[in-house]
């Protein structure tokens, strides 16, 4: 429960906005405010309340809050001395936040229909508290960006770190595999020459080691197993024995009996079985080569579209940016959550290159939040159509998903700041802020239009002229 305080023009001193005023001003101050003490848990205004008071705060601390779904987000810490709330000249008409004291403070609170009188009666203190709202709106505002990028870095790494996981740990599996067969190899050689195998034999077997037909890439899988069953008959009547795991490491390189039996009739009985291990062994490694060499490509390309979407190597100003590069190195970094939900994605792009003069990363956040914002929309295995088209001077780019819609009464406000319908903690409401202005910086304009089944953003840039 707030309580009256008492108050002197000399304690108002210590707010640095107040410092250097008149007495005079100071004590119209005190005959107007309000002043108060609040002990420690007092609510001094609620979400949803007119906005009717400017506070200022003499002493202790308040803690914002925003409430959404029935849960508090902490927003910011207000300590002593400072001056919040509503100030001369802002729009602002209802409470955002929960204001809970959480160190006993002393306020002053001033209605805002005072303001009017106090600018008669101090306009330096007006053009203060002016430059005070400015300070703070703008402070406000690169926080909330701050952390709606951080948000979206967060999504895309942990995407990334997933999708580099994977190949990583087929190199790592393929290298280890690879180091424990190669140091059979040379033995396998030495009892081939030990079981009579002569040297004008070795290039037969040779050669076969050496088969890069795949004859069953196109075979069904029945028809697999056929071939696999019949070349395991086929190496046990050459002496083997565990025979399945041979019969596919010799079919996968494209050796079936029909192959290896013109070579292997030449060579003697004994040396049969170590031929075809030594055989197996060394189409395995190649398979082993391989797959640490499309691992390997699959990571470059990684790193290639994480610097094509951050264009690291590039300076931060207006160039010659391909669009469809940009939709697609986007893409490319949002194929963990893309693959996670199962959605389809339809590109529909203008045939040729589509240019303009732009800031490419600031484009490719744009791209971010809205294909993220179509993701969260989205149930499993909904589609999202990429459309480009050249209207006119511009080039026209369009992100439709096929999800439940906007509700009527929310889509005049999703381009406000701090405006979200996200769960608590994980939207700011400044993604399409972001993306509308950083439009708007490249002499655009973005559309948006909505139904159940279909959402469509629509962004119009100018073209890059010759």
């Amino acid at each position: 429960m707030l309580t009256t305080a008492t108050l002197t023009a000399e304690d108002l001193t210590v707010v640095p906005t107040l410092h250097g005023l008149p007495d005079e001003v100071l004590h119209w101050l005190l005959a107007h405010g309000e002043p108060r003490e609040a002990p420690v848990g007092n609510e001094i205004f609620r979400p949803g309340e007119p906005a009717e008071y400017m506070l200022i705060l003499l002493r202790g601390a308040i803690q914002l809050w925003r409430e959404q779904n029935g849960h508090r987000e902490p927003i910011l810490r207000l300590e002593a001395p400072m001056i919040t709330g509503v100030l001369p000249y802002s729009r602002l008409r209802q409470v955002m936040a929960l204001a809970v004291v959480t160190v006993d403070a002393t306020l002053l609170l001033l209605h805002r229909d005072h303001f009017p009188e106090l600018e008669r009666v101090s306009p330096e203190l007006v053009q203060r508290l002016v430059g005070l709202m400015s300070d703070r709106v703008r402070e406000e505002a690169r926080t909330q960006e701050r952390d709606d990028k951080l948000r979206a870095l967060g999504k895309l790494s942990a995407g990334l770190a997933h999708e580099l996981n994977n190949p990583a740990a087929a190199i790592s599996r393929s290298a280890a595999a690879l180091a424990a067969r190669n140091g059979a190899e040379p033995m396998l050689l030495q009892e081939l020459l030990a079981a009579g195998v002569s040297a004008e034999q070795l290039p037969g077997i040779f050669m076969l080691a050496s088969h890069s037909m795949l004859p069953g890439a196109s075979l069904s899988a029945l028809e697999k197993a056929d071939c696999e069953e019949e070349l395991e008959d086929w190496l046990m009547d050459q002496g083997l024995d565990d025979v399945h795991g041979l019969a596919v490491g010799l079919l996968s390189g494209g050796l079936d009996a029909d192959v290896l039996a013109p070579v292997l009739k030449e060579l003697p009985a004994a040396a049969r079985p170590i031929a075809l291990r030594w055989l197996e062994g060394q189409l395995t490694s190649r398979q082993l080569v391989h797959d640490i060499q499309e691992a390997s490509r699959r990571i470059s390309e990684l790193v290639r579209n994480v610097k094509d979407y951050s264009h690291m190597d590039r300076a931060g100003g207006f160039v010659p940016t391909d669009i469809h590069g940009g939709l697609d190195s986007t893409l490319a970094l949002l194929s963990y959550p893309l693959r996670q939900h199962r959605i389809h994605i339809v590109r529909d792009y203008a045939p040729g290159l589509l240019s303009i003069m732009g800031q490419p990363g600031a484009l490719n956040q744009i791209w971010t939040n809205l294909l993220d914002n179509a993701i969260d929309a989205l149930p499993a295995e909904g589609t999202i159509t990429l459309r480009t088209r050249r209207s006119g001077e511009f080039a026209q780019v369009c992100i439709e998903d096929d999800g439940p819609g906007i509700p009527a009464e929310v889509l005049p406000h999703i381009f406000e700041p701090f405006f979200t319908t996200k769960p608590m903690g994980e939207g700011t409401g400044m993604g399409l802020d972001i993306a509308r202005r950083i439009v708007l910086s490249h002499g655009g304009r973005i559309n948006v239009s909505s139904r159940p089944g279909r959402t469509e953003f629509c962004i119009w840039l100018p073209m890059e002229t010759e």
